[in-house]
């Protein structure tokens, strides 16, 4: 097997950016609220708190609340991943048939964590049963000429951003990459193992291909940007999409068929790998829009500096720092990891 390197280093859609700021000095610099798009039922079998969690990931929590209550990992549910290095408020839900209501003193203890709100809801939370996620993101130390950011702010609130997958999805220094790689070169070696696992896609497996996928979907929005095209409809295009890879096949013009193709030639195991996984494939729009995007200046600790806050929303699956990456050259005083 051949060794393949995995840069993250994509285009930006402006050019890179000519002010630095320092990102996520602490937890409370980045801070997302999650918005649902329903209400509880009131009633059924699934209890629901409303946490704020701080510098603790949505897995640990997870974990920590069917530890708790003494039930299995997999009867609590969750509508999305939030980042660890932040204070983050979500739902979870617990299954707990019987329909027995928790008291105060019941509640469980998490660490860095506190229950908020609880409901009662008639069914499991699920990854994108939500409407998006509400940032309120603060850069320190911004050094840069202010009007070029500016312009810069005002470009990304009237045209995007590209939608890539953000750096976290691909682990720490591309390892989910790396061990893609080598699901794919196990699976081709074995097609009869193989087609024994294509309907499990969970576990450290579908993080694996969930990961391969996203990364071919980087490379075709990379070289859209290149073309000048990203946020240009190719053909018969509705608006500008590109493929989460998988078996069958979305309705695209052929044109824009035949460009993926080209640019994924080098990447046909991966593609064929994913095919056989069991995923079906996709689109993904191109261009992320962020919703009420606003910004506002801040003193600074820093006399010669100013600090930047920024808010926004973004719908599920959407990434801030997707974001953040055209705004400036970001210092992260926390390491990258999921």
């Amino acid at each position: 097997m051949n060794a393949r390197q995995f840069s993250l280093c994509f285009p930006f859609a402006m050019g890179g950016p000519d002010v630095t700021a320092s990102f996520r000095e602490n937890p409370e610099d980045f801070q997302v609220v999650e918005t649902l798009d329903f209400e509880f039922s009131g009633e059924g079998e699934h209890q629901c708190f409303y946490i704020e969690k701080t510098g603790q990931n949505t897995r640990w929590v997870a974990g920590l609340l069917a530890e708790a209550l003494g039930v299995e990992e997999a009867a609590v549910g969750y509508c999305g991943l939030k980042d660890r290095r932040a204070i983050t408020r979500q739902w979870f839900s617990v299954h707990m048939p019987g329909g027995r209501d928790l008291t105060v003193p019941q509640l469980p203890s998490l660490e860095g964590c506190e229950i908020l709100k609880m409901a009662r809801h008639h069914k499991k939370l699920r990854r994108g049963n939500h409407a998006g996620n509400h940032f309120r993101i603060r850069l320190r130390q911004v050094d840069g000429e202010r009007q070029l950011l500016v312009s810069r702010l005002a470009a990304i609130a009237a045209e995007g951003v590209p939608n890539y997958f953000g750096e976290q999805r691909f682990g720490r220094e591309a390892g989910n990459l790396y061990e893609a790689e080598k699901l794919m070169y196990q699976r081709s070696a074995d097609r009869s193992q193989r087609r024994k696992k294509t309907r499990k896609g969970v576990g450290k497996g579908g993080l694996y291909l969930s990961a391969a996928r996203s990364y071919l979907f980087n490379l075709v929005l990379a070289e859209r940007i290149a073309q000048h095209n990203w946020n240009t409809c190719l053909g018969d295009e509705v608006m500008p999409t590109g493929p989460l890879w998988g078996r069958g096949r979305t309705q695209v013009p052929e044109q824009v068929r035949e460009l993926e193709l080209r640019i994924l030639s080098d990447w046909q195991d991966w593609c064929h790998g994913l095919e056989f996984s069991g995923l079906s494939q996709e689109r993904r729009q191109l261009v992320l829009h962020p919703q009420n995007f606003e910004w506002d200046w801040q003193t600074s600790e820093h006399e010669e500096c100013v600090d930047l806050e920024l808010s926004f929303f973004l719908p599920p699956g959407c990434f801030a720092t997707s974001v953040l990456r055209e705004v400036a050259n970001l210092q992260q005083s926390w390491a990258v990891a999921e």
